[in-house]
């Protein structure tokens, strides 16, 4: 007997396959169908229920297997041939992923839905490198921001975040470097700290530091391109900090 049609959107977490939730995981293995994204890490596949129907609808820059429309309309007649669709999404769905577009579609023709928040990039990343998005006397606030809108232009809230005190993270935002660059000078935060992190948490990890005036040096030479999130503010500073502690540390055990 088929499933009550219904679409689960699951957060598969940043790379590490050991970030994604228990809760995804059961998601996962009750699962009738999986439409998975590029960026999920395939060692996850390996949680699905061994008689589901796996596909793939990944999309990356300039590259699309399924347009979106296309995908919603998967979900949907796939809801009511199988049953139970986990739609199995990188970080968090709701951040930027388009979580809640697929559900609302779903909802519209009748399916039942439901969410599996993920770890967002946008957090674990930095973390992952020892950068914190806040910390007493650095940063009161972060933003996290889309590089490229759905007009493929560099957000307003980019300008805006540039004027601010806090730490900003971007997503999706190489191919608009030199602009997101321009207005951090155009504030006068030419030595604002910057990372680039490349493929963050898993055994690709590449990562660059600079400041707004040298981070496009840094990214050239050390090939740094999508997937990638850039991260601004003072925090950056943290990593070495940190790093100079460790030492220090060291240095009195040998003595």
């Amino acid at each position: 007997m088929k499933n009550q049609p219904k679409l689960t959107v699951v957060g598969a977490g940043p790379g590490d396959t050991d970030l994604i939730t228990l809760k995804a995981i059961k998601a996962l293995e009750q699962a009738d169908v999986v439409l998975y994204d590029a960026l999920v890490n395939n060692e996850l596949l390996g949680y699905v229920n061994p008689n589901a129907e796996l596909i793939f609808v990944g999309k990356r820059r300039g590259c699309y297997r399924y347009q979106q429309e296309q995908i919603n309309e998967l979900i949907v007649a796939r809801g009511f041939s199988h049953g139970h669709v986990v739609r199995l999404k990188g970080g968090d769905p709701f951040i930027f992923g388009r979580g809640a577009e697929e559900m609302e579609y779903a909802a519209k023709h009748g399916l039942e839905v439901a969410v599996v928040p993920g770890i967002s990039s946008s957090l674990a990343v930095p973390a992952y490198q020892n950068i914190p998005l806040t910390k007493r006397g650095s940063s009161e606030s972060f933003w996290v921001i889309t590089g490229t809108t759905k007009q493929h232009q560099l957000s307003n809230d980019v300008a805006l975040a540039a004027k601010s005190s806090a730490t900003v993270v971007i997503l999706m935002g190489m191919g608009k470097l030199s602009e997101i660059i321009h207005l951090f000078k155009e504030e006068g935060k030419n030595e604002l700290p910057v990372a680039i992190i490349q493929n963050g948490t898993t055994p690709e990890e590449k990562i660059g530091i600079g400041t707004v005036d040298t981070i496009e040096e840094v990214v050239a030479k050390n090939n740094l391109s999508n997937p990638a999130i850039i991260l601004l503010g003072d925090v950056v500073n943290h990593r070495q900090q940190l790093l100079q502690v460790q030492q220090e540390v060291a240095l009195k055990e040998v003595v």
